[in-house]
């Protein structure tokens, strides 16, 4: 039997930040994984170079079943922390549009920081391990948690769960943190894939396939009235439906059987400019469109109108295409999946999580941080910080 003050399950962004936090505040601390790799999603994230925070975290960049819960860990660590963090290190970064930053190097940096963080605090880590039970211990001798695991048993009087979401299973993704909310009578929050390409019927799609890796940009919407979310980003045709970050983001809003509508010439006024350019115009309205857009996109959205002349379309026509241009309405059919997922949507419902400690509120020393609670951030380095917030959070209570 090994004692320990703490165990935390996950050894992923999460859970690394909080077991380095707690232990070099002085608590005894065990990480545990099943993983043989380190940080696999840390590893793909941003294209290997991390997408690491953003430098504008507001909690309107998160979705939750209660928006209010991210503020109080986000307050208390912010992205100019992360940043300071990382100075420390010595690993450079940059920053890409809307304030998203990014390891100049590799991801391989962040882990090896995070790691280094741990060694700090002199962590103690058992990788590969899993963890076949878990009981609740209270006794007058004993209190805590009871682990058996694949390397023994373990006993700690916290125990933090920061084992993340459903996103991307192939790199070891479970549902172990929901299987363990549920055992302790924790709510879970329905989980969804998020951040993820959605994908429409084959045959209603069958003329757009064809355009696979054509990119633009967009101006994308779904819902009505106040919860109306609208993103002006690229999107990305494929084979099956439509993806890139304008799609992602979109993708978290979504609702099964709602439309969702594209501006595909945003800033534009289509229909002043087409009926401008007709006026005494000889050029063909597939010519004219491929100006403002890809020449395969033009040629396939006109068809055989490609060949007309723009002098010679009556007006109801050009209307028509503008209106078409500017509120392209489709009903996706699904997503792309978990597999394709960046990460999962829903999770350990916030009601029952005090969101200063991260602890359930009917079950003390039980902790959940990070993807598997219930804050879903949006594309761009939000949900990295969302897991070192509340990971800091959980550790600085501990």
């Amino acid at each position: 039997m090994q004692r320990f003050d703490v165990a935390v399950i996950g050894a992923g962004a999460a859970g690394m930040m909080c077991a380095a936090v707690a232990a070099q505040r002085g608590r005894r601390v065990v990480l545990l994984d099943h993983a043989t790799l380190l940080a696999e999603k840390i590893r793909i994230s941003g294209g290997g170079r991390c997408n690491f925070t953003n430098r504008r975290v507001e909690p309107e960049h998160f979705i939750s079943g209660n928006p209010h819960f991210c503020k109080s860990a986000l307050a208390g660590y912010s992205p100019q922390d992360f940043i300071a963090l990382m100075d420390r290190y010595g690993i450079t970064w940059h920053e890409k549009h809307r304030g998203q930053l990014f390891c100049d190097r590799s991801s391989e940096d962040v882990i090896e920081l995070l790691r280094a963080e741990c060694q700090l605090g002199d962590v103690h880590w058992r990788m590969p391990c899993t963890v076949q039970q878990i009981t609740r211990l209270e006794t007058s001798v004993d209190a805590g948690y009871e682990l058996a695991t694949s390397q023994g048993l373990i006993q700690a009087e916290k125990l933090v769960i920061a084992t993340g979401g459903l996103a991307i299973p192939q790199l070891g993704a479970t549902d172990f943190g929901l299987k363990i909310a549920r055992q302790f009578g924790l709510k879970v929050v329905e989980p969804r894939p998020a951040l993820v390409p959605l994908t429409f019927d084959a045959v209603q799609w069958a003329e757009f396939g064809e355009l696979a890796g054509l990119a633009l940009e967009a101006k994308i919407s779904t819902g009505t009235g106040r919860k109306q979310q609208i993103f002006l980003e690229d999107v990305l045709f494929t084979h099956r439906g439509l993806s890139g970050p304008g799609i992602l983001q979109i993708s978290s809003y979504w609702q099964p059987g709602e439309a969702i509508a594209l501006d595909l010439a945003p800033g534009q006024e289509m229909e002043a400019m087409l009926l401008e350019a007709k006026s005494g115009g000889r050029q063909q309205l597939g010519n004219l469109l491929s100006g403002l857009w890809p020449k395969r996109l033009a040629e396939k959205w006109l068809g055989e109108q490609a060949a007309v002349r723009i002098a010679d379309a009556p007006d109801r026509l050009l209307r028509e295409l503008a209106a078409r241009i500017q509120a392209w309405s489709l009903v996706p059919d699904g997503t792309a999946g978990y597999k394709k997922a960046e990460v999962m949507r829903g999770g350990v419902d916030t009601k029952g999580l005090d969101q200063r400690s991260m602890q359930a509120r009917a079950v003390p020393g039980l902790h959940f941080i990070g993807e598997v609670v219930d804050v879903t951030g949006w594309l761009g380095g939000y949900n990295f910080q969302w897991a070192w917030a509340s990971a800091v959070a959980c550790g600085r209570s501990l």
